[in-house]
């Protein structure tokens, strides 16, 4: 865009739209933006960049006009702003091909995809190339990370430079584009962590997933390069034709980037061979398998684009994780309070696998509020149910707006809650964060560790539980 332009955001308190807000200010453009509910940490970035969200939709916002209006990938026709963007017939577009058109023409972007580990793979990527800038300004990376990067403090960052990281989103781009937003990125080199069925309110089944990725491998050049987990039948299929290099990454014997050694804990410490050979010894401040896995995926992704070996040793060993993953958000007279954003049972399965080695011997008591697309319909019961008797005791919460789910869709809490304790997991259906605070701050004792489990606001019982425990 020439000149300077009022860019209206309709959405803009999702992480992405928030982030893309950030850098189109850094530009020079006016931003406004409205939402129906703003809560952090994305709302604490607008405010830090003196943006202010307007709640709740309204056409007024759209006074005085625009230039241009960015509509978010969850507003559907019946919005009282889209409505009247399309009566006016204002210019509009979308997230991701705004992102495409102003941010990474004449760049290499590199593409982090998956329908696990983005969000801190992505981060870690970034940190690898923010630590190798110190050694050859070449490696100085712009990126976008679909959530605030404890490193850096946000989710975004534009320089002039020519990598540029993103986190790539198989879900869909607008209401007009049901496309994944990844497919206008069109990646010099790109990550696959893994591929199962999710999203389930704009993917049919499985196959439906499969042939997005496949359509993602198929816009990487000859050129590129992709780094491809080795332990997923799905993902074998969806790189089975690729045109570019493909590099697998794994625990299998064979693999070209293999872990070896691994030892877990808080803090997680590995061997990484290339191709057979010793590549580093890597040292990572987080727990579990799955992470070492993301931190293999982005040393294998860097080195390959020619970084050190001693930037990616010395960044992973510096790693600070991401706001909302394996968070720790209070801790209470020996109650540790940790935040994460899983969303799938498969995710859950993992952080709750990942707590367990972090912390040995203490009770964990998973808190979850079922909340995505995918986790309110019934779709992976069966697997939430044995996600979740990892834990010692669980806390479930009525799922989020269920009358937007058809009943016969619809997740049934209360046979997760049934199924759990007939297989000897302590667990209890309560209706909200209020019932669920009110309920542990009278049973939660010292030593405990509580897993807060939602990728969404949970009516604010990340604040409220640590201050019933405090006036206890």
């Amino acid at each position: 865009m020439q000149g300077t332009k009022h860019i209206h955001l309709i959405g803009i308190c999702g992480t992405a739209m928030a982030s893309l807000a950030g850098m189109l200010q850094a530009q020079g453009h006016r931003i406004t933006g409205s939402d129906a509910a703003a809560y952090p940490p994305m709302s604490d970035q607008l405010l830090a960049m003196g943006i202010t969200p307007l709640q709740p939709y309204h056409e007024a916002h759209l006074d005085p006009t625009p230039d241009l209006v960015v509509i978010g990938n969850a507003i559907s026709r019946g919005n009282v702003e889209l409505e009247a963007v399309l009566d006016r017939r204002l210019p509009f577009t979308s997230m991701a091909a705004l992102i495409h058109d102003e941010f990474l023409r004449n760049r290499e972007p590199l593409v982090v995809s998956g329908t696990h580990g983005k969000t801190t793979t992505t981060s870690m990527l970034a940190w690898i190339y923010e630590t190798a800038s110190k050694l050859d300004t070449k490696f100085t990376p712009s990126f976008l990370i679909g959530g605030v990067a404890e490193n850096f403090g946000t989710s975004f960052a534009v320089r002039e430079s020519s990598p540029f990281i993103l986190e790539g989103d198989e879900y869909d781009t607008a209401f007009f584009d049901k496309g994944p937003k990844f497919l206008h990125y069109f990646p010099s080199a790109a990550i696959l962590t893994h591929v199962e069925f999710d999203h389930a309110d704009i993917y049919a089944d499985l196959a439906a997933v499969k042939t997005a990725f496949k359509r993602l491998v198929n816009l990487i050049p000859r050129s590129g390069r992709l780094i491809a987990f080795d332990g997923s039948e799905n993902v074998t299929e969806c790189i089975a034709k690729a045109f570019c290099p493909v590099e697998r990454y794994g625990f299998k014997e064979g693999s070209f980037w293999k872990l070896t050694n691994f030892q877990a804990g808080a803090i997680s410490r590995w061997t990484l061979l290339r191709q057979g050979e010793h590549f580093a010894d890597l040292e990572l401040p987080m727990a579990g398998e799955h992470n070492a896995l993301n931190a293999s995926a982005a040393a294998a992704l860097a080195a390959g684009q020619g970084v050190p070996a001693n930037a990616i040793i010395e960044a992973l060993k510096t790693f600070r994780s991401v706001k909302r993953r394996l968070e720790v958000r209070a801790e209470i007279d020996g109650i540790t309070i940790i935040d994460d954003f899983a969303h799938h049972p498969t995710a859950i399965r993992e952080t709750l696998r990942a707590l367990r080695g972090s912390y040995p011997g203490r009770r964990l008591v998973a808190v979850l509020e079922p909340r995505s697309n995918t986790l309110r319909r019934n779709v992976f019961e069966r697997e939430l149910i044995e996600s979740l008797a990892i834990a010692d005791r669980v806390v479930l919460a009525e799922v989020y707006q269920s009358a937007n789910i058809p009943a016969e869709e619809r997740l049934h809490p209360a046979a997760v809650v049934g199924a759990l304790n007939i297989a000897g997991i302590p667990a209890t259906l309560l209706a909200d964060a209020d019932a669920i605070t009110t309920e542990l701050a009278s049973s939660l004792q010292s030593g405990d560790v509580v897993a807060i489990l939602s990728n969404g606001g949970f009516g604010d019982i990340y604040n409220k539980l640590p201050a019933a425990l405090r006036s206890r």
